[in-house]
């Protein structure tokens, strides 16, 4: 039986529009079970808490839990190949930070390409280092920490969370926009490289405030700069690395992404949801508490972002000559 030609088209046009129709109802359902969120460090890290706290929006706002999933190692590496390999369903979220810009020049060899294989959801903060001394230190501005510097060349340690980590790079653009030699000391995470800067085993480091800002306070450790391009609200009195090194910026940041072929009817709705996350008004103040600052973007705004960083971090690892650990 032959059908009438327009009869055919109207029937070709409605099975045409079924896989949109499919993929709007599917993103409208979304989740219809737990999410995971899959955050390559370990429990009470920056990101860690910042992903918790995403979490519980997320469970509240959308009806499902969105469970942290915690997978420390090789430097993010292994949180983000599991979740490339898994389903892009959007059930599986990577916690993305700074560290995954840093790490396409870092490593050699790895099993996956960041900027192809993970598609970008939304941006959330800015974590801001301070390049930080120990308060008998006898330089108490960074114009006076450059010049014993380079009177001293080679003779004072910079601590670190670890080789090719954001605030070892941050040191490091500092030591290569500064003209500065500086000796890096990594160790395993900020906790014991600030113990060792406290006391006085270590000169220098550039603490991640979320870590640092209570010994600031307390008066145990003394800052000479924020990284970030401008004052920090959580440190006001003291300023930028930039009013004396012009163009200097180093923040760790964090984001959300999913892997390649999610639907980019959830991308949206996740996007949304975080974007509404970063403006509410108590998150803006938690995040504040810890020199994080609130940084909205749209998915294709946060994945020109992450090109940019991946530029930027790699002339500084290639300067530098970091290795992992």
């Amino acid at each position: 039986m032959k059908l009438p030609r327009r009869k055919f088209l109207h029937l070709a046009a409605g099975a045409a529009a079924l896989p949109a129709v499919s993929r709007m109802a599917w993103a409208q359902a979304y989740p219809a079970r737990p999410v995971r969120i899959v955050v390559g460090l370990v429990p009470g890290s920056g990101p860690d808490i910042v992903g918790r706290l995403l979490g519980q929006w997320l469970s509240d706002r959308l009806g499902r839990p969105f469970v942290i999933e915690n997978r420390p190692g090789a430097g993010t590496n292994i949180a983000t190949e599991a979740v490339v390999r898994s389903p892009a369903d959007g059930y599986t979220l990577l916690f993305v930070t700074g560290s995954n810009a840093i790490n396409a020049t870092l490593y050699d060899k790895l099993n996956f390409n960041f900027i192809s294989d993970i598609t970008p959801v939304a941006s959330i903060s800015r974590e801001t280092f301070a390049l930080e001394v120990n308060p008998s230190f006898p330089a108490k501005t960074v114009p006076e920490f450059i010049a014993h510097a380079k009177a001293n060349p080679g003779k004072l340690s910079m601590a670190s969370p670890g080789s090719g980590t954001g605030p070892h790079l941050a040191g490091e653009l500092f030591k290569m926009m500064a003209g500065i030699d500086l000796v890096h000391v990594p160790y395993r995470g900020s906790a014991p490289a600030l113990t060792d800067l406290i006391g006085g085993q270590v000169q220098v480091t550039f603490g991640p405030l979320s870590s640092s800002i209570q010994y600031v306070r307390g008066g145990r450790l003394r800052a000479l700069a924020v990284s970030s391009a401008s004052r920090s609200d959580a440190l006001p009195d003291i300023p930028a690395l930039a009013d004396f090194l012009p163009g200097y910026e180093a923040t760790g940041w964090f984001g959300i992404g999913v892997p390649r072929g999610t639907p980019a009817e959830i991308v949206d709705k996740l996007n949304r949801e975080i974007n509404a996350f970063i403006a509410d008004a108590a998150i803006r103040a938690r995040l504040a508490e810890f020199g994080g600052l609130p940084m909205p973007m749209t998915s294709a705004e946060f994945g020109k972002f992450i090109v940019e960083e991946t530029g930027k971090w790699a002339k500084v690892v290639k300067f530098s000559g970091a290795r992992p650990d």
